[in-house]
């Protein structure tokens, strides 16, 4: 397969296909922008890309029906009285309830730690509680944010502010979904930027009393209806069979959702076009699926897994963009000791862009239930240490991506997806 992954590469980073990806992103977010969930601009996202595919000639070009949240944000607002006047940037977390009329102005309680608020739990009732939790890593550090609201209602809290799950900010706040525990008063729950958190802390140290007025007027609708968007090429030898690509096309309701996820959406979008351009038609269906609310927790990814699962024997491998489309250094990869040996040699065709490496464990919302039922799964990894700067906020621009670097994921995408829909043999579980 060396010759055919050299075209592919060829034709995505220095061919008449050089740059496609980047611009079609531009188009598509600069025309759409954000797309939460149960908005009219994911409608609106979802017809243009239905449109998009089906005019660059892809096949099977549909939309499967799902059910999504529709959370609002409204107006919010958040103001420190004391010890000083000063407004505060805040963005209220997803399924997220209102304040009451008027909003709520109270004494600031700031801890660091679930730990730190159990021993201080008498000090929280009635108040404010404010998490100025130190960023680890995403993983560790966005329970505050899922969970945080519940934890600090069990001891009395009247709403939370939430310090950015971010390790870098220029006095940006970042959103996302929030969980309430069942049968737990559910409060309001915003995220303030690292800079006000500190700030906070601080002035706690010294003694000061912390006074904030919080309005927030968001509002949960029933679920809307919506689509996860399909297209495939389709397998010459096997048609059943399918190496599934993926990134989901909702984004937050801030920035341009660019980088979270629309890089992951246009390369595979791209990979298909690619082959389609070099008149390659694996044994194997390529299918790509763009996802609905997986902002939500993955929900159309689910309902999508619930209606194919019964084809699960012919599904090959999954594939999942949603950590940025930066500079790709290879895949990590989910499977069987002999599946990882087939990838290894895949990965070994990426070597005129040095993009070699096979990590462990694939991740991604969209794909996890797949390899939780023992199908080999792959997500894109890159060069990501600068993904959670802009992650869930107005940052996310077309500003933060490079046609250099989609090229780059676009040639890596499509020279896995075909050659592994193209060996003799399926992928072994």
């Amino acid at each position: 397969y060396a010759k055919v992954a050299q075209s592919i590469i060829d034709l995505a980073v220095y061919g008449k296909a050089q740059n496609r990806s980047y611009e079609r992103l531009a188009d598509f977010t600069d025309t759409i922008g954000n797309r939460v969930s149960g908005s009219k601009n994911l409608d609106l996202a979802i017809k243009y890309m239905f449109n998009a595919l089906r005019k660059d000639g892809l096949e099977n070009v549909h939309l499967e029906p799902v059910k999504i949240p529709h959370w609002v944000r409204g107006e919010e607002r958040a103001v420190m009285l004391q010890p000083r006047n000063h407004t505060m940037a805040i963005l209220g977390l997803g399924s997220s309830v209102a304040t009451p009329k008027g909003g709520i102005e109270a004494e600031v309680l700031v801890v660091e730690s679930f730990e730190e608020l159990k021993k201080r739990q008498k000090e929280a009732s009635g108040k404010i509680v404010v998490y100025n939790q130190p960023f680890v890593s995403y993983e560790e550090t966005v329970q505050y944010r899922e969970s945080g609201a519940s934890k600090a209602a069990k001891v009395g809290a009247v709403a939370t502010l939430i310090r950015s799950v971010t390790p870098f900010s220029i006095n940006s706040p970042h959103t996302g979904w929030q969980d309430y525990e069942e049968g737990v008063q559910k409060i309001p729950t915003a995220c303030i930027t690292v800079e006000d958190a500190m700030m906070m802390a601080r002035m706690a140290k010294r003694g000061q009393r912390i006074v904030v007025r919080l309005t927030m007027n968001a509002q949960t609708f029933p679920d809307a209806d919506s689509f996860n968007t399909v297209s495939e090429i389709i397998g010459s030898e096997h048609p059943e069979q399918v190496v599934l690509l993926s990134g989901h096309l909702d984004s937050w309701d801030v920035g341009q959702g660019a980088m979270d996820d629309g890089g992951g959406a246009l390369i595979s979008w791209e990979a298909l076009s690619l082959l389609k351009d070099l008149g390659l038609r694996p044994r194997r269906t390529l299918r790509t699926v763009l996802w609905s609310a997986e902002e939500q927790g993955g929900v159309g990814a689910q309902q999508y897994f619930q209606l194919h699962k019964v084809n699960i024997s012919n599904l090959n491998l999954v594939m999942e963009s949603d950590l940025g489309t930066f500079t790709p250094q290879g895949l990590q990869f989910t499977g069987s000791a002999q599946a990882r040996a087939v990838m290894a040699e895949v990965m070994k065709l990426l070597k005129p862009i040095n993009t070699t490496t096979l990590e462990e464990h694939g991740e991604g919302t969209d794909i996890e239930m797949w390899m939780d039922a023992g199908v080999p799964g792959a997500s894109l990894h890159v060069a990501d240490s600068k993904y959670f700067w802009f992650h869930h906020t107005n940052g996310d621009t077309m500003s933060v991506q490079s046609p250099i670097e989609m090229n780059l994921c676009s040639a890596l995408w499509a020279v896995v997806a075909y050659v592994v829909a193209d060996l003799e043999e399926m992928l072994p579980r």
